[in-house]
């Protein structure tokens, strides 16, 4: 096992770097939050190849793994970046594993976008296909489908679901789950906007009544894998930016002097700058291995995403908590971007059941191990 990135990773990851810099995302983001536009990042994510990392090279992709999507995603995370890829890349992975390549192709190229509707997978606290409820805590079943291969039902809180061509819904039907393939604009679809918390999140709440589509030729574990594909990449999302806000933090503690000594030098301060660098030491070494085992271990996958997003959750909610307390007064005003990061570390910890719910995957993988 090698947790070094090759050359052509290390390039992944300073190509993405490069094309978001061509964009003041952080103050589209401000901007965002008071009624304007985000900026459209997909013509860039197209012609950088993104929309395709993970299609195979038949289906017009870069036949990537997720590691490499989740480089591209820590380097959205570092800038908030909104490009539409949370929700687009798990759709073509299934429609990649199921075999659908005159779906998958123009989504491989960009010329069309998808979005997965994402339904967590059965575990010893949950014995059912479920998905995230629109209100309260517990979880709602996963959208049904009936004998005639229509999907009726509401899955809440879809990332990238405002203005897709495409949705990948997991569906619970008589013979076990089920993928199914539904044009946006099919009739029995409605797709409302969800006004975020995190304005650089597009989030929407996907209602089917009746909805037909193309039924995949996809198993439980490949259900599974885009599942746990999502956790991982807003796993990666979230490290990248730990990973910011504790570099700016850190620049204003060489910067800031109080009573002739710059404020890093004090042990209240370094002491929690070490604490996120900690933390974010343990998920990237989480999210080598979680690449790693999604490309060479599936069966693996699961939980090694899930502590993934675990770890990279929580080392960003104390960065961000950290990245304010450092900067004083001004961290928690609009003149920072320091509330920015607290909004999306707030936000990301709560999708696709949060980060408790790979907490809960996590031990039971743990206690099957000693039982």
């Amino acid at each position: 096992m090698n947790f070094e990135l090759s050359d052509e990773q290390e390039f992944l990851k300073e190509a993405a770097r490069g094309t978001l810099s061509r964009v003041e995302t952080l103050v589209a983001a401000r901007q965002a939050l008071e009624g304007s536009e985000l900026p459209d990042l997909w013509p860039a994510a197209c012609d950088a190849g993104w929309p395709g990392l993970l299609a195979s090279a038949a289906h017009g992709g870069a036949a990537l793994g997720p590691m490499d999507a989740m480089l591209v995603f820590e380097e959205m995370g570092r800038v908030l970046a909104s490009v539409g890829l949370l929700g687009h890349l798990p759709a073509t992975f299934l429609l990649d594993r199921a075999g659908a390549g005159d779906l998958l192709a123009p989504l491989a190229s960009g010329s069309r976008r998808a979005a997965y509707l994402p339904a967590r997978p059965p575990s010893d606290v949950d014995p059912a296909w479920t998905v995230d409820p629109e209100f309260g805590s517990t979880r709602a079943p996963a959208p049904a489908l009936d004998a005639g291969g229509e999907v009726t039902g509401t899955v809440a809180w879809v990332p990238d679901a405002p203005g897709a061509d495409l949705l990948v819904v997991v569906a619970d039907g008589e013979s076990g789950p089920r993928a199914v393939a539904i044009e946006a604009a099919a009739a029995g679809v409605e797709i409302a906007p969800v006004t975020r918390y995190d304005a650089t999140r597009q989030l929407g709440h996907v209602r089917l009544d009746g909805a037909s589509g193309v039924v995949l030729e996809a198993g439980e574990e490949q259900l599974a894998a885009a599942f746990y594909l999502s956790c991982a990449l807003i796993g990666a999302e979230s490290l990248g930016a730990a990973d910011r806000a504790l570099e700016v933090a850190v620049e204003y503690a060489k910067d800031r002097f109080t009573f002739g000594r710059a404020i890093g030098s004090y042990q209240a301060v370094k002491h929690q700058l070490v604490e996120v660098l900690r933390r974010a030491g343990n998920a990237r070494a989480l999210m080598y291995y979680a690449g790693w085992a999604g490309e060479s271990l599936p069966e693996e996958f699961p939980v090694a995403a899930s502590a993934f997003r675990l770890s990279a959750g929580r080392a960003l909610d104390e960065a961000a908590r950290v990245q304010i307390n450092v900067h004083g007064g001004i961290g928690a005003t609009w003149e920072h971007d320091a509330p920015l990061y607290f909004r999306r570390a707030q936000l990301s910890r709560r999708l696709l059941g949060g980060t408790s719910d790979a907490a809960d995957r996590v031990a039971s993988e743990v206690f099957a191990t000693v039982a």
